[in-house]
């Protein structure tokens, strides 16, 4: 680029007037130059990079990180991923001092590590967080999320530094004690040789240090942070706070001196970009020196290399101070001349400048990054209600099972207490020609005058009576009581038919009358029907045996009568009697069935005709669960079940 470098100069016959004219003509040209170069800087041309040389020096690069942050949502990769994803565009936005951008992704970055409870990965997203907080000077959220950070920190040396930060920004108006928490965190940060953290603890004990107007301090802490900073922007924000420490301290030679050692250091560093900062800076002390002949050179080195870099945004700032600079020596054709030569190669600057390209490159993807995420959180509410009509379905086909279970549950409680109704109705039910037949007897004895037999007829009748109505509630009874009804009730019959027959009853030894339980009553119509329709129509004396046996896990009960069985005494039977003995045999299965249906018992019963050898009779064996008072216990629990 070729510069202008004589200056104009007017002779006698540029009159006043003419001067006024050049002035407007220039003030014109060069507010509507500033005002097209804004609206470019603002309306970059959206191009992918490639399209265009890249060269070193740019303000934006290209971001990896947003590139990876928009694969990583597009393809799910993962929480973890898309959150390292999120801090690592967050640092780059840090390093460019876009705190606000910066903070944004952070926070997702902290939110996604809480929710997958990873503590570690927390507290540095948190200790991140707080310190763009920090820039923005959102103090007391910065102090929120340095103590988040200490507290979920996974080491007491992030502990430490943590709480250093936090007490620092609590500390507002003591710079004692802020000095005291930053050197704290400088010594930590220099002994593990975490050089940036270090830069940033001596940035902020040099800043603590001004407030105790010790500039000579301060100036030394920055000087440090300078020598650990490797960032571009941090080493001229730093180099500017020690330049107007001196300025304050009317030491602008040291100022100089200092922008020239940066200055020096840049040029060794190849870094373009803190040359074009700090060459800018020393100019500016030149000028504040009253150093014009220094002034302008650097400035117009400055406009060079920014222009060279092929930073459109540096090499407006270039110009602005070159022009303003010779204005200020009333040189404005040289200025006007400077501005006319930007704007001619304005075209290709903004062509060749990568920088507008990147920021137009990350504007797209941090747009489509904004356009998954708003995709996620859409799916994610998808899912989310998705599952909340899921859930409530689930609870409500639960509730509507919870709610026919207990329906059947108390349908078949009904259904039982029904049964077990029943089965106390049909227990309770007497042979009807067994009371009569009774008071006949007892009324015969009283007609004979015979009241010894009569009264013992009836004492053992009441007993029996007794005994029984006591019983009549329960379903089981010991073997004990069963057996001594059974005993009253064959006694009443052997007074009435002692002619007829005798009986035996036998309880096997193995047997424990009085815990083994049996269903009541339910052994005694067989014997009824044994005495009136077996034996009392035998021509002999007949026998009535009763046993009561074990058999394995099983209660048998055999009755056996040699009366004139079964066939013969339905021919004998008056349609009454035939009624009768037809309920009564149905009364016993009902009842056995209605204890097996409530009880689960599987009780059974078998009816024999004995034949053969000139003997008749009946045999008949009824087996049953052999259970104690636990068990039948047990068995009316589960029946409610």
């Amino acid at each position: 680029m070729k510069h202008l470098s004589q200056r104009v100069k007017y002779g006698p016959a540029h009159s006043e007037k003419n001067y006024f004219v050049l002035e407007s003509i220039t003030m014109i040209r060069y507010c509507s130059g500033i005002f097209i170069l804004s609206g470019i800087l603002l309306l970059a041309p959206k191009a992918d990079a490639q399209d265009y040389p890249s060269k070193k020096g740019g303000g934006f690069r290209k971001s990896k990180a947003a590139k990876d942050l928009s694969n990583s949502l597009s393809n799910d990769d993962g929480s973890l991923k898309t959150a390292g994803f999120y801090e690592a565009l967050a640092k780059e936005l840090t390093d460019q001092h876009d705190y606000p951008r910066a903070e944004n992704y952070l926070q997702k970055a902290l939110d996604i590590y809480n929710r997958l409870n990873d503590k570690e990965a927390a507290a540095t997203a948190a200790r991140s967080l707080a310190k763009v907080q920090e820039m923005q000077h959102k103090i007391n959220s910065a102090i929120q999320n340095y103590l988040s950070a200490a507290d979920i920190g996974v080491d007491k040396r992030t502990d430490t530094i943590n709480t250093n930060d936090a007490n620092r920004l609590q500390n507002a108006t003591n710079p004692g004690a802020q000095v005291k928490y930053s050197q704290s965190n400088a010594a930590i940060f220099e002994r593990e040789g975490k050089k940036e953290e270090a830069a940033d603890a001596y940035k902020q004990l040099g800043n603590s240090q001004l407030l105790q107007n010790n500039s000579t301090e301060a100036i030394a802490s920055f000087k440090k942070a300078i020598e650990k900073s490797d960032n571009t922007k941090e080493i001229s924000a730093i180099s500017r706070k020690i330049v107007g420490v001196y300025v304050a301290d009317n030491k602008v030679a040291d100022a100089i001196r200092l922008s020239e050692s940066l200055l020096e250091k840049a040029k060794q560093q190849h870094n373009v970009e803190l040359q074009i900062d700090q060459t800018r800076e020393l100019a500016q002390l030149y000028n504040r020196n009253n150093q014009p002949e220094k002034t302008g050179p650097l400035l117009e080195a400055a406009y060079t290399m920014a222009y060279n870099s092929g930073n459109t945004s540096k090499t407006k700032d270039c110009l602005l101070a070159l022009t303003q600079y010779y204005r200020d020596q009333r040189m404005d054709a040289i200025a006007l001349a400077r501005y006319d030569n930007f704007l001619h190669h304005l075209d290709t600057l903004i062509r060749t400048d990568s920088s507008l390209v990147d920021a137009s490159i990350f504007d797209i993807t941090e747009g489509r990054i904004k356009d998954l995420e708003k995709e996620k959180a859409l799916q994610q509410a998808l899912i989310k209600n998705k599952n909340t009509l899921n859930y409530f379905l689930i609870a409500f086909v639960l509730a509507m099972a919870v709610l026919l279970f207990f329906i059947i549950r108390s349908l078949y409680a009904i259904k039982i207490k029904n049964k077990k109704i029943a089965l106390q109705s049909l227990r309770r039910e007497m042979n009807p020609h067994f009371i009569f037949n009774s008071l006949n007897s007892v009324n015969q004895y009283i007609a004979e005058s015979n009241e010894v037999e009569a009264n013992k007829y009836l004492t053992s009748y009441s007993g029996l009576m007794r005994n029984v109505m006591e019983h009549s509630s329960k379903d089981f009874v010991p073997l004990s009581v069963e057996v001594a009804q059974l005993k009253s009730y064959l006694d009443l019959e052997h007074l009435r038919f002692s002619d007829k027959f005798i009986y035996e009853m036998d309880i096997d030894d193995s047997l424990d009358a009085d815990a083994v339980m049996i269903p009541n009553m339910l052994i005694q119509p067989h014997l009824e029907n044994a005495v009136w329709h077996g034996l009392r129509y035998k021509a002999t004396k007949g026998l009535l045996q009763v046993t009561f046996e074990k058999q394995g896990p099983l209660l048998q009960v055999v009755i056996t009568d040699n009366g004139i069985g079964l066939i013969e005494s339905q021919k004998l039977k008056t349609v009454h009697q035939k009624a009768y003995q037809s309920r009564g045999i149905t009364n016993t299965r009902e009842r056995i069935q209605l204890l097996n249906d409530i009880y689960h018992l599987h009780i059974r019963l078998e009816m024999n005709e004995i034949t053969g050898n000139g003997v008749t009779g009946t045999r008949i064996v009824l087996q049953l669960p052999l259970m104690d008072s636990h068990d039948v216990n047990r068995k009316n629990q589960v029946s409610y079940r």
